[in-house]
């Protein structure tokens, strides 16, 4: 069959970011807890590594090597859970009061982006993005005088991370649901345990428990 081009209801695109959620990292490697982030306005995903290496022998070029393969992310925002002062290097001595450059916990993040086509526009569907042993890097906050323009300050935190096991894969710190691939009874489920219901906590799953929720299709 002759390929087609841009039939309608196939000219796809991603755009947002929403509904995200922090998960501080628990001493046993686990991420128990979720809490809401409220004015996150971007997160730009940054992987990098993967760089092939030649190797020549015999006067020709013998084979390609590739450089492991890391993931980082920028996320800015208007603000931040008061959870996430740990992670930024902030320890409250009391109430209301912190010291900063102290060590910086380690965190995991889900968010979603839109996924969108010519028919349905945004409502076509979206991805949930789950990041896994992200640590925040010493970041700027620039104050200005209020002004006849003013401006609310956008913080904005470089992000590394260190990959957790994945079974029958290598490890990851990033795994990407799509909402229009995957069982809406499965997507529900993981939902659940991302956001929390009337009676749990919200939790971010590990990538094994992940795949056990969809592998039940």
């Amino acid at each position: 069959m002759r390929l087609v081009w841009n039939e309608t209801g196939e000219r796809f695109y991603e755009t947002g970011v929403r509904h995200g959620v922090l998960y501080p990292i628990a001493i046993d490697g686990t991420y128990p807890l979720g809490i809401a982030w409220n004015g996150l306005t971007g997160i730009t995903e940054s992987p990098s590594g993967a760089e092939p290496t030649a190797l020549y022998a015999d006067d020709i070029k013998y084979l390609t090597l590739m450089s492991a393969e890391e993931f980082g992310a920028t996320i800015e925002a208007y603000t931040y859970p008061d959870e996430f002062m740990k992670c930024d290097g902030s320890e409250a001595i009391s109430a209301g009061v912190y010291a900063g450059q102290q060590p910086r916990q380690a965190f995991g993040l889900s968010y979603r982006t839109v996924i969108g086509n010519d028919i349905q526009m945004n409502d076509f569907g979206y991805k949930l993005h789950l990041i896994y042993g992200a640590v925040a890097s010493v970041s700027e906050k620039a104050y200005q005088t209020i002004n006849d323009s003013p401006e609310a300050i956008t913080f904005s935190w470089d992000v590394a991370t260190t990959p957790v096991n994945v079974p029958g894969l290598q490890p990851t710190a990033l795994l990407t649901i799509d909402s229009t691939k995957v069982e809406p009874a499965q997507l529900q489920a993981l939902e659940n345990i991302l956001y929390g219901g009337p009676m749990t906590e919200a939790r971010l799953p590990l990538p094994e428990e992940v795949i056990s929720i969809f592998a039940a299709a």
